[in-house]
């Protein structure tokens, strides 16, 4: 028994060498090409590369059939409406109270970042001129072989009745199919309406609750803090009292002995004075003196008159003892100048 051989990894390579140069058409004498042996199955024509459903798919005639383009547009227009339809039908999120609204939130594993606007970017460059490629005529293989006819008799490909029969109870299947799915989605989008009103008035329900329970607690909050406010007042109107009634207190012990001793001092210095002493000096003893000057000039005044007079006499006498006149009228001279001396004596007397 022969020993078991080592896997090894299977490998092709083969020379490099250059392709043969292809013509478009091949003339009726030539022979026909040698095979091609490519080197790598990536470039060989005969394998599919991507997707298959992509690959490009000739028209089985020349042209295709108008019938058939028009029923391809039919349906494409029904789906379309079918679409839109549906969109419109379809239950939507409830809009959002007053104050607030709806926004995007991510929940996937990780975040990303966000933009509202993308970032653009405008770049020119110069290019030349070229002409608009022309269309690229559809291709139409040259026609091989021999043309040939056969006979068909009546019934012999297609029987009505037995061809359409399923083709009929499919149709009608799938016609009543899609009539229970419109009935069912129709009764669907129906509960979901009902469920969505009954979401609503709940909600409304709530939200009125919840505005109330917010103004209570506005009520509570505003009355707690009146509450506060005038217990702070309070209080500060009580160490205010507190502060002055301590504050009277220490200024009474304070100015106990203060007090006599400034106003002893304002005594002594004529601060405090009795009213009427303080009239009788400022007023009445002025006025007096004022007076008493009056009354001393008028005694001077008639003094003054009295001492001229005497003298008046008395040199009136020397002229007439000079004279030597005779004794009566010598008594006449005493009794007049006597009579004159009363009459000075009583101006003077008048004049006090």
């Amino acid at each position: 028994m022969a020993s078991a051989q080592p896997a090894r990894t299977y490998s092709y390579f083969s020379q490099p060498r250059a392709l043969p140069a292809r013509r478009a058409y091949r003339g009726p004498a030539e022979q026909p090409e040698e095979p091609r042996r490519y080197a790598n199955l990536m470039y060989d024509r005969r394998v599919v590369r991507g997707s298959t459903y992509a690959l490009p798919q000739l028209p089985w005639g020349p042209q295709p059939d108008p019938l058939e383009v028009q029923r391809q547009e039919e349906e494409l227009r029904k789906a379309r409406a079918r679409k839109r339809a549906k969109e419109h039908l379809q239950t939507r999120t409830p809009e959002p109270v007053e104050g607030r609204k709806h926004i995007d939130v991510q929940t996937e594993l990780y975040l990303e970042e966000l933009g509202d606007r993308i970032i653009e970017v405008d770049v020119e460059c110069q290019t030349d001129a070229f002409l608009d490629r022309p269309p690229t005529p559809l291709f139409i293989p040259a026609k091989t072989g021999r043309d040939a006819a056969t006979q068909i008799q009546e019934g012999e490909l297609f029987d009505f009745d037995i061809e359409v029969k399923p083709m009929l109870e499919v149709l009608v299947g799938k016609t009543i199919e899609q009539a229970l799915l419109e009935v069912m989605e129709e009764e669907e989008l129906a509960n979901l309406r009902a469920h969505q009103y009954a979401f609503e008035e709940l909600r409304n329900a709530e939200l009125a609750e919840v505005q109330r329970l917010e103004e209570q607690e506005r009520r509570h909050r505003e009355e707690k803090e009146r509450r506060k406010r005038q217990q702070v007042q309070v209080l500060q109107k009580q160490k205010e009292t507190s502060e002055k009634i301590a504050a009277r207190a220490f200024a009474q012990c304070y100015l106990a002995d203060l007090i006599p001793s400034v106003f002893s001092s304002l005594h002594e210095s004529g601060y405090f004075y009795d009213p009427v002493e303080r009239d009788i000096e400022m007023d009445f003893l002025p006025w007096l003196m004022e007076e008493v000057e009056k009354t001393l000039e008028k005694k001077i005044l008639g003094r003054t008159m009295l001492d001229s007079l005497i003298r008046v006499v008395v040199e009136k006498r020397l002229d007439a003892f000079d004279q030597a006149n005779t004794s009566q009228a010598e008594v006449s001279g005493h009794t007049e100048v006597f009579g004159q001396a009363d009459q000075a004596s009583a101006q003077g007397t008048s004049y006090r």
